[in-house]
């Protein structure tokens, strides 16, 4: 590498590209060229990671100028993402970490526009209102679809829908700039484009048409009707670890390749994307760049949401009140990683059904070599992050499903009362934990209040319906919560495991 890179890294921008090191892959595709189709909402490291990725490979194949993306965030706290994005003309450096450790960059130039809501929401309906937008994508979070867990139901009391809802208001949310854009593309004669859910919620498109057709509904008699009927919303399976990045991160790519960017994102290499093929307004040709198009998501989605991401979550609560901060040291300790294969294979799996092409038994045992990646630097306190969204969407189903076939929710239940130890906020050694989750005060009053009376946590019937009523269920949380408290997390899960296999 060239000395002046090393001592004066390049901003990365698309009139540098032609100064970056030779090792960092670059657009070769005329950027200029290319002509947005895709508005996308949630801006985050997960898209930039997955979504941007797949089309940065077909325009670098010749294809997709008309796909390019505008990328549009809603929530004050990503301001700052702003002035870096459009420095940097959309470009980021998307850091592929394989497990020996070594890295390769490579900078994206699918991303050619970015606005930020709520300091721009007439570029923003503009924008979405185009005939040129096609597709209008997602990864608002699972918490984004303003879904009562319990009930499955639109919370019409939000305070941002009913803002949103009142007359003669500019929108706010995701939901209201959609609605605002269809209705006025249907006063215009414009055909409505495709919503694209990519988030990990079981059924993602049919929630998405679910929870905007019932916002329409609110907003004006006939118009939920209406969209149910006129708008797409294919179902979507979507995967790649894609942990925080780090000031260590922005360092690196910066010491060893030259580059300064404020926008990295850090993955592992494998991807996946699985996509229901319904897109009456047109589609980029993903097929040609990896992702499978099939007309039922729905078995590889069971598979990815009650396997991976509630496998992260039967690794994370554990391991966090057992003190570790990095999934690939948690996933190192046979007690945690033999609970993990456990539940998969025991409760999990059960309710999975085949799933074409796929071998579900080396699917496992990827997934735990995936997570035991030590190049990645994935955090314990990330995968905890947000569980009243999480698990009701990524365990609970399948706890329900297998009480009504019967089989045993034992280590089910293990996991949710390690969630709900976890959310006393201390962990075994008596170090504080940050509680990150939108009912984090909530949820800690209840957890704090279950050494006295164990089901307080379980009784959240917003969260959990009503599970502390069946004794299949509560009986074996009790057990398993009673035994974190006494005995810590490391001899509950091997005790779980143990006692679910039959050894007494």
């Amino acid at each position: 590498m060239p000395e002046h890179r090393l001592a004066r890294p390049i901003p990365l921008s698309a009139a540098t590209l032609g100064d970056l090191d030779g090792r960092v892959a670059v657009p070769d595709y005329d950027r200029a060229g290319l002509q947005v189709g895709i508005v996308h909402f949630g801006a985050g490291a997960f898209h930039r990671s997955h979504q941007a990725m797949y089309l940065d490979r077909l325009m670098t194949a010749g294809e997709a100028s008309d796909w390019a993306v505008c990328a549009v965030d809603v929530l004050a706290t990503d301001r700052p993402k702003r002035a870096a994005f459009r420095s940097q003309n959309g470009l980021y450096t998307l850091l592929v970490k394989q497990p020996d450790g070594t890295i390769a960059p490579q900078v994206i130039g699918s991303v050619i526009e970015y606005l930020f809501a709520p300091e721009e929401p007439t570029a923003v309906l503009d924008r979405l209102a185009d005939p040129r937008t096609r597709i209008v994508s997602l990864t608002i979070t699972e918490g984004g679809y303003n879904i009562r867990p319990s009930t499955g139901e639109f919370d019409a009391a939000n305070p941002a829908v009913r803002r949103d809802l009142a007359e003669g208001a500019v929108p706010s949310t995701v939901f209201g700039f959609i609605l605002a854009a269809l209705r006025r593309r249907r006063a215009d004669g414009v055909s409505p484009f495709t919503v694209m859910s990519c988030d990990n919620v079981e059924g993602n498109g049919n929630a998405a048409r679910s929870a905007l057709g019932a916002f329409a509904d609110l907003a004006e008699p006939g118009l939920g009707h209406w969209l149910r009927d006129a708008v797409a919303f294919p179902n979507s399976m979507v995967d790649r670890i894609t942990p925080v990045t780090t000031a260590a991160d922005i360092a690196r790519l910066a010491a060893e390749f030259g580059v300064a960017d404020a926008l990295p994102v850090v993955c592992e290499p494998y991807a996946q994307w699985v996509l229901e093929d319904d897109f009456p307004a047109g589609r980029p040709r993903w097929q040609d760049c990896g992702v499978q198009l099939v007309t039922d998501v729905r078995p590889y989605e069971l598979m990815k949401l009650r396997l991976l991401n509630a496998g992260h979550l039967a690794l994370a609560y554990p391991a966090a009140l057992a003190g570790y901060r990095l999934v690939d040291e948690a996933a190192a300790d046979p007690a945690i990683a033999g609970f993990v294969l456990d539940y998969l294979q025991r409760e999990a799996r059960p309710t999975v059904p085949d799933v074409p092409g796929i071998d579900l038994d080396d699917y496992e045992a990827q997934l735990l070599a995936r997570f035991g990646n030590p190049a990645i630097g994935d955090t314990i306190a990330r995968l905890c992050a947000g569980a009243s969204d999480k698990l009701p969407k990524w365990v609970l189903p399948a706890v329900r499903q297998n009480l009504a076939a019967g089989r045993s929710v034992a280590l089910a239940a293990t996991l949710i009362a390690s969630w709900a130890r976890y959310a006393e906020g201390v962990d075994e050694a008596g170090r504080p934990i940050e509680i990150v989750d939108a009912l984090g005060a909530e949820i800690t009053g209840r957890a704090r209040r279950q050494r006295t009376d164990p089901l307080s946590f379980l009784a959240n019937e917003h969260i959990f319906g009503n599970l502390a009523r069946q004794p299949a269920f509560a009986e074996a949380y009790v057990r398993a919560l009673d035994s974190f408290h006494r005995l810590g997390a490391q001899q509950t899960l091997v005790q779980a495991s143990r006692q679910r296999g039959g050894e007494r």
